[in-house]
């Protein structure tokens, strides 16, 4: 079943929410100082993609630079990304298909906000450590 909902989130919004995340992370990298957040950009654009099946799970081992640098992300491109989730997901609950998926874009909506300091992991293991 995660398959198939997968490749349903693929087609209708996962490629285009992950394409939008892949030009932040471009625009983080090429500013040199904001890597960290391209990467992280890149990391949510991969579970944008494909994201039944697996969760995000909050790293206790982040501190204040997370604190930050969320912040930062929220002001430069937090909010765009969640905005895009905000209308992909309404978009998605017009249809009785498409509500599972709406709510799974509301779902990616905190991740969007505040990428550093949380995991992606599997929902065999959601509390899974590296």
């Amino acid at each position: 079943m995660k398959f198939v909902l997968n490749v349903i989130w693929l087609v209708l919004c996962g490629l285009w929410m992950a394409l939008a995340y892949v030009v932040a992370g471009l625009i983080c990298c090429v500013l040199i100082i904001t890597i960290p957040w391209g990467i992280a950009s890149f990391r949510i654009a991969a579970f944008a993609l494909w994201p039944f099946g697996r969760t995000t799970v909050e790293r206790h081992d982040a501190g204040a630079g997370s604190l930050i640098g969320n912040v930062i992300w929220f002001v430069f491109a937090g909010w765009w990304l969640a905005l895009g989730h905000i209308v992909t997901g309404i978009a998605l609950c017009v249809t009785i298909i498409g509500i599972p998926l709406g709510i799974a874009n509301f779902k990616l909506i905190p991740i969007s906000l505040m990428p550093l300091g949380r995991e992606i992991v599997s929902t065999d293991r959601p509390f899974a450590t590296r």
